[in-house]
């Protein structure tokens, strides 16, 4: 059978075939410490679980969903307000199953072929696949040491700017951990405004940011509102990955442009997943917030023990993830961690994977304990790469 040309356009999936390596080691009764996905491993709060139940067993919250429900759009719009300080009225809320998913319909939704879209270098890579997938053209701007691994608009070729229709911003950021300042936001939005541009804010990590800052969202800074869209994820916040709890936040025209062409696709997110991120919304924020603390712990054990086996300190000011270079001048970020697998027992995610930017990094997620983090550092440490 002949298959879409379109899925020529994609590699291989770098972490299916890092865990498939983790199974054949595994059985060979090694001990393998994986920090290569971001999958919490941390465990949901109890009152978003008993809300899920409770809904599962109403025979009636089993039928189609077709739309979001009143009360979640409510529970976002409210949520906005208390954790944020920002007005979003109900208009400006859809939801969606996962960044993910909904990444891939927004493109869908506003971009033509050869349409051109700015995306961050390195980034996580459905930034770049859910454009290819519609044929629209990348541009990618740098997120480099020199810049603090931020966004620096003034190095874009205003002529590409001036052809991009939207551009993708995430922070903090997946995979450099980088935090964004008012400054730079300011710079983003008058970036927009200069060059008639969306900006598309992935805003999955404002509740995992380190040493003091506080996270926000991208409307907290003046005409954001104008000029792009966020999404929003209970994901890491919450501990609820596998739910595919997102949603889109922004513009009322851009949201009623990708709802239409979600009500080609699905029939709305299933009602008790609904009644969870209610629960969520409007529920005690407890967890979230000592969560942060010890995603601090975890931080601190895993940079300083790197930079004690003498690698430089990462970059890691927020998100659930480190940015570390790689030691002793290697260069190959995908044969390094194939050998740091075979010979350490540790899985990291080599930096190629998230774009040419990220070659001679390697990004390493804080998904275990301090303890485990420092013992993965001991196995590295002894495998004297």
């Amino acid at each position: 059978m002949q298959f879409s040309k379109r899925l020529d356009k994609f590699g291989d999936e770098v972490f299916a075939s890092l865990n498939h390596r983790r199974h054949e080691l595994e059985a060979q009764g090694r001990t393998v410490i994986d920090l290569s996905v971001g999958t919490p491993d941390f465990e949901p709060p109890a009152h978003v679980m008993d809300a899920l139940v409770a809904s599962a067993k109403d025979p009636n919250d089993w039928k189609y969903a077709i739309s979001d429900l009143p009360e979640l759009k409510d529970a976002v719009c409210s949520y906005y307000q208390s954790r944020f300080g920002v007005t979003v009225t109900p208009d400006m809320v859809m939801s969606v199953d996962g960044t993910q998913e909904g990444m891939s319909r927004l493109a869908l939704a506003l971009l033509d072929e050869g349409d051109t879209v700015l995306v961050p270098d390195p980034c996580y890579p459905l930034f770049r696949s859910s454009a290819v997938m519609v044929g629209a053209k990348l541009a990618f701007y740098p997120l480099s040491v020199e810049h603090d691994f931020l966004p620096y608009v003034d190095g874009i070729d205003p002529e590409v700017a001036d052809r991009a229709k939207y551009m993708v911003v995430s922070l903090p950021a997946n995979p450099v951990g980088s935090v964004g300042t008012p400054e730079v936001y300011a710079q983003i939005v008058e970036f927009a405004r200069a060059h008639d541009l969306l900006i598309v804010h992935d805003n999955a990590y404002s509740d995992i940011i380190f040493d003091g800052v506080e996270g926000h969202s991208f409307f907290n800074n003046p005409g954001a509102d104008e000029v792009g869209v966020e999404f929003f994820s209970l994901s890491k916040s919450f501990n609820v990955t596998g739910a595919r709890i997102s949603f889109l936040v922004g513009r009322p025209d851009v949201v009623a442009a990708t709802y239409k062409l979600r009500s080609q696709l699905d029939y709305g997110m299933f009602l008790p997943i609904q009644h969870a991120a209610i629960a969520a919304l409007t529920g005690p924020r407890d967890q979230v917030v000592d969560q942060e603390h010890l995603y601090q712990e975890r931080r601190d054990a895993l940079c300083d023990g790197l930079e004690s086996i003498g690698w430089e300190r990462p970059n890691a000011h927020g998100s659930m993830f480190v940015w570390a270079r790689l030691p002793h001048g290697c260069t190959d970020s995908m044969a390094f961690v194939l050998e740091l697998m075979e010979r350490a027992g540790v899985i990291v995610t080599p930096g190629a994977s998230f774009g040419p930017g990220g070659e001679g990094f390697v990004r390493i997620a804080l998904v275990r304990p301090p303890e485990v983090l420092r013992q993965a550092v001991a196995a590295i440490a002894q495998a004297n790469l």
